[in-house]
């Protein structure tokens, strides 16, 4: 059996970037807690329902690949929320966001920066040889 990590399409990085969420009743501003080229999973300080239509804006930040930071504004959906295991505040919430309109440019530069989150941290995390 894979692992969940191996079936997905896109590579997926556990990174906490800055993250503005607006629906029609609310705004949230958090940090996603890893992040695609189509999607991101976040903690947010209020319940939004499953299937909810959300406008995403992601700050992409300055790297090897970006020579400065970028917004990426997108549209998304709510295709999961679970109530966080915060031990103090009761109203967080764990919601995981799917791009389902954003343009192939910004799409390929989420991606890049992804792939070099992962890249670099596989070379951190890779055994050190002794000789």
């Amino acid at each position: 059996m894979t692992s969940a990590q191996e079936r997905r399409r896109f590579a997926r990085a556990d990174k906490n970037l800055a993250i503005k969420i607006k629906d029609r009743d609310a705004d949230f501003v958090t940090e996603t807690k890893n992040v695609s080229c189509i999607g991101a999973y976040c903690e947010i300080d209020g319940y939004v329902p499953v299937l909810t239509k959300l406008r995403v804006t992601l700050l992409l930040p300055k790297s090897r690949n970006l020579k400065d930071s970028k917004h990426i504004t997108c549209e998304g959906t709510v295709v999961r929320i679970e109530k966080s295991s915060h031990p103090v505040e009761s109203n967080k919430y764990n919601i995981a966001i799917y791009f389902n309109q954003i343009s192939k440019s910004d799409m390929k530069l989420v991606d890049r920066y992804v792939k070099h989150c992962v890249e670099n941290a596989a070379l951190s995390t890779s055994p050190k040889i002794q000789l």
